[in-house]
């Protein structure tokens, strides 16, 4: 599933490394054995170990019977069988390795860490990244970050949304965040770039009024890599909140786009994808919802560009900011878009 700029949930469990890169188990089928299936085998003779692990590495090529490659976990093994089991670490095992990633990092303490995440770096290991990620990072960076949930990790971003971040570095500072983002305590605001003229539906620009979008959130049914705004007795949605404001719009060539900046009061899946999608105004390059690429912009034109916060140690309220990376300030020019205007702060 993608990154993104959602909310985690408790902290998922990982897969310890069983064994040193080239170990390898060799075993007989016993006649208990026999017309079982080759994970349900394996993962008696090997207990030490989840089955789900043996089964990652039987789809890795890492386990022979009777010297011959099998792929599927689900083959029958006959009383007899000489298997041999290759142990090394899955993709996923390896997930959670420091690795020297660069951050940068604009704020840190014992406590926390401020991180403007570049756009291409995906936040936790996942299906298809399972290296290089911002926890490896992390891990490579922070030497207690492997003591602490994810690795301090306590709200995403979108692989491809640029913008800042917030990192635990004690537990007592995780613990603490992941109750101010429920309590929606910490104030988090982006910069989009939308297709369409926002002035249809602010008037002049920009404006102290915002257009607070609260629709549910859910799954796309028929698109799983999509969520999708859902009625607000659909059993599957969550409730979402998103002020937006008009800061500029521009007539260029014909294509209107305008730059707006959104405040999430929460912390939904896509969720300023989703609702300005559904109001007809998609990110520009944003191809999962309907926008369209603009001089070779190669992804969603979405930057976190403010983050707010009360520091869990000292109580202070703090607050960063950041602007937007090259490839979004070479489209806002390009647009005719001001940037300058997103300076601009109206009243939340």
């Amino acid at each position: 599933m993608p990154q993104t700029e959602t909310d985690l949930d408790p902290q998922m469990p990982i897969e310890d490394n069983p064994g040193e890169e080239g170990e390898h188990i060799a075993l007989v089928a016993t006649a208990a054995d026999h017309a079982q299936r080759l994970d349900k085998v394996l993962s008696a003779h090997i207990p030490s170990v989840s089955r789900s692990f043996l089964t990652q590495l039987v789809n890795q090529e890492a386990v022979k019977i009777g010297g011959v490659t099998v792929t599927k976990a689900a083959q029958k093994v006959r009383v007899g069988d000489c298997i041999d089991v290759h142990m090394r670490p899955t993709q996923q095992a390896m997930a959670f390795t420091a690795q020297d990633v660069p951050l940068d990092v604009l704020f840190e303490d014992e406590h926390i860490a401020i991180i403007n995440k570049p756009a291409g770096l995906v936040v936790h290991p996942g299906a298809g990244n399972w290296s290089a990620t911002l926890l490896n990072g992390l891990l490579h960076r922070y030497a207690n970050a492997v003591t602490l949930p994810r690795g301090g990790i306590v709200h995403r971003l979108d692989k491809d949304t640029s913008g800042l971040m917030v990192v635990a570095r004690s537990r007592t500072a995780f613990d603490a965040l992941v109750k101010q983002l429920a309590a929606r305590d910490v104030s988090r605001v982006y910069l989009a770039i939308a297709q369409g003229d926002w002035r249809r539906i602010n008037g002049d620009l920009p404006t102290n009024d915002p257009v607070t979008l609260n629709q549910a959130i859910g799954r796309d049914v028929r698109n799983r890599l999509r969520m999708g705004v859902v009625a607000p007795d659909n059993v599957y949605g969550k409730p979402a909140r998103t002020d937006v404001f008009g800061l500029d719009a521009c007539v260029v060539g014909g294509v209107a786009t305008s730059l707006l900046r959104c405040k999430l009061h929460t912390g939904r899946t896509h969720q300023i994808r989703v609702h300005l999608s559904a109001l007809g105004y998609p990110l520009v390059g944003d191809g999962i919802y309907g926008g369209k690429p603009i001089d070779g912009l190669a992804r969603q034109a979405l930057h976190a560009h403010e983050l707010g916060l009360v520091h869990p140690n000292n109580g202070q309220t703090m607050h960063w900011s950041c602007p937007p990376p090259p490839d979004l300030q070479h489209a806002l020019t390009t647009l005719g878009l001001n940037y300058n205007k997103s300076l601009f702060h109206p009243t939340d």
